[in-house]
C-alpha cells in the first residue's frame, strides 16, 4: 500500500510517513489503535539502517512538523538512536534500529489492530 491509497487517514499521519520516506526509512507500517487503546490513535512505525539513521529520521520528523505547529508531547530515546518514540498525542511515531524492532515486536503485540505496510510511491 502506498501513502496515497491512505487519504482516509489524518494529515498528520501521511505527512509523517512522508517525512520518515525523505530519510530513506524502510518498513513502514500504520497501525489502526482506535477503539484499541484510550493512550493514542495511531502508531507510524519505521526503520533505519542505524542509530545515527534512526536519530536523523526522528529530528525530521520532529523539526518539520514543527513547522507546521505540532511538537510532540513527549520524546524518548533521541540520544540512543536504537529506538525514539515520538508523542503527538493522537498519534506516536516509533523509528527502530531493525535489532530493537526484531526485539520489541510492537506489531505482534498489537496484532488484533488493524495494520497497514506502507511502500514508497513508484
Amino acid at each position: 500500500m502506498t501513502i496515497a491509497d491512505l487519504k482516509h487517514f489524518p494529515s498528520e499521519v501521511t505527512r509523517t510517513l512522508d517525512l520518515v520516506l525523505e530519510l530513506k526509512a524502510h518498513a513502514l507500517v500504520v497501525i489502526d489503535l482506535r477503539g484499541i487503546s484510550t493512550a493514542t490513535d495511531f502508531f507510524v512505525l519505521a526503520s533505519g539502517n542505524s542509530d545515527v539513521q534512526v536519530r536523523a529520521i526522528a529530528e525530521h520528523v520532529v523539526d518539520e512538523l514543527k513547522l507546521q505547529g505540532a511538537r510532540p508531547g513527549h520524546v524518548e530515546g533521541m540520544q540512543g538512536g536504537r529506538w525514539v518514540l515520538l508523542d503527538y498525542i493522537n498519534f506516536v511515531v516509533h523509528v527502530f534500529h531493525p535489532e530493537a524492532r526484531t526485539f520489541y515486536q510492537l506489531e505482534d503485540l498489537w496484532g488484533d489492530a488493524p495494520r497497514w505496510d506502507v511502500s514508497p510511491e513508484s
